[in-house]
């Protein structure tokens, strides 16, 4: 009888590139195959400090939290059994001594490389294929997460969106920011948080919101957000602190783990986000946004940038699609925030019932772990039949 994926040890490696943005997706991944599937995940990361901060209580190398066994990626790397499933996040290349014991097992794990999101056209035809080690018998395959059919698809947890939704009905956002600050909220603010690398045009949009008729309450997480908005305002903004420059005022908050932040998502008008994992996080919201994508050689980010504004806009009018790509570009260096805000500030509404829409339609469709785990089973059959080295 075939073991399924439930019953099989995993185990996720992952480097830090992207500060949060990488090892948040790790971190999130194996959350939910613990939970979801009760599976038996150990999670390796090369940059301990960086997990401790999303996670407190990773204290020591080995400690379990969630479930999920936390390990140190050290060098030379631990003498260990490597587990059933491996997964190779982002192309972090595995440790040669790692591969040596995968291939020396009876049975060869299953070697999963996490490839990061896109949405552009190559993805389907590249999902799913495979690569045979030059050295032994083991083999890769690619897994794309993306968000059409013929993708690894997203991660999202069971019920979060019921979640996002109860706590919203018996929440307002008034009262869940009374916990970060103690000044009233007119009811017509525009509440926006920030999570950005170091966005081109965040003093010229700053400078415009100073300006603007509407109330702007800008709520800041603390690290690379801060330190940007401390650079663009030419002020300090310490964890609690508040500046009101005009109609703009900004909140410094401490930094969040995981859950918290989405629910600081769900209660902005519009969220300014980067990387991977807050991007989709951005999106679960169901609220208008903006990315703030990663940077690459040669602008490379930008073909990236430009192939999910053509999937996402393609059921928004052309005003409304227009608007929402000029701001984008614009922040991502592209043309002027400041000039791009007002056209953008304008469809806001009809992008909020398109977040909406979107949300939907992405959670209708399986999630990662849904298309992981259904992998991994098909994968475990074919090794059944295969009769030990």
């Amino acid at each position: 009888m075939s073991v399924s994926a439930n019953h099989t040890k995993w185990e996720i490696f992952c480097r830090v590139v992207d500060n949060y943005g990488d090892i948040g997706v790790c971190w999130r991944l194996a959350r939910a195959l613990v939970a979801e599937r009760g599976i038996d995940v150990r999670l390796w990361v090369d940059d301990w400090g960086t997990l401790s901060r999303l996670c407190p209580q990773a204290v020591h190398d080995g400690v379990r939290v969630a479930g999920v066994e936390l390990r140190r990626w050290m060098n030379p790397f631990p003498v260990e059994e490597p587990a059933d499933v491996v997964i190779e996040a982002f192309g972090c290349n595995l440790p040669k001594e790692r591969e040596r014991a995968m291939a020396a097992r009876e049975k060869p794990p299953i070697w999963v490389n996490l490839e990061y999101l896109s949405a552009e056209d190559w993805v389907c035809g590249y999902h799913g294929l495979s690569s045979p080690h030059p050295e032994s018998l083991l083999i890769k395959t690619f897994f794309f997460p993306g968000f059409v059919e013929g993708t690894g698809g997203l991660i999202l947890e069971k019920g979060l969106l019921d979640r996002r939704d109860q706590l919203l009905k018996k929440q307002s956002r008034a009262d869940w920011l009374r916990v970060f600050s103690k000044e009233p909220l007119r009811e017509d603010t525009l509440l926006v948080s920030l999570f950005c690398y170091e966005p081109f045009g965040l003093a010229g949009l700053l400078r415009r919101w100073e300006k603007e008729e509407r109330p702007v309450l800008l709520l800041v997480p603390e690290g690379r957000s801060s330190i940007g908005v401390e650079t663009a305002l030419e002020t300090n903004l310490p964890v609690g602190g508040e500046i009101q420059r005009g109609a703009l005022r900004v909140v410094a908050l401490p930094f969040m783990d995981q859950d918290d932040f989405d629910e600081l998502l769900w209660h902005c008008d519009l969220n300014l986000v980067r990387g991977e994992d807050s991007f989709v996080r951005a999106q679960w919201a169901a609220r208008p946004f903006v990315w703030n994508i990663y940077p690459q050689k040669e602008d490379a980010h930008f073909v990236k940038l430009e192939a999910f504004l053509k999937l996402y806009c393609v059921d928004l009018r052309e005003e409304v699609a227009s608007a929402m790509a000029a701001f984008w570009r614009a922040w991502n260096g592209r043309g002027d925030t400041a000039e791009a805000w007002p056209a953008f500030a304008q469809v806001l509404s009809e992008l909020e019932n398109h977040a909406s829409s979107w949300c939907v339609a992405q959670g209708a469709q399986s999630s990662l772990v849904t298309t992981l785990c259904q992998f991994v089973d098909t994968s475990l059959k074919k090794l059944d039949k295969i009769p030990p080295l």
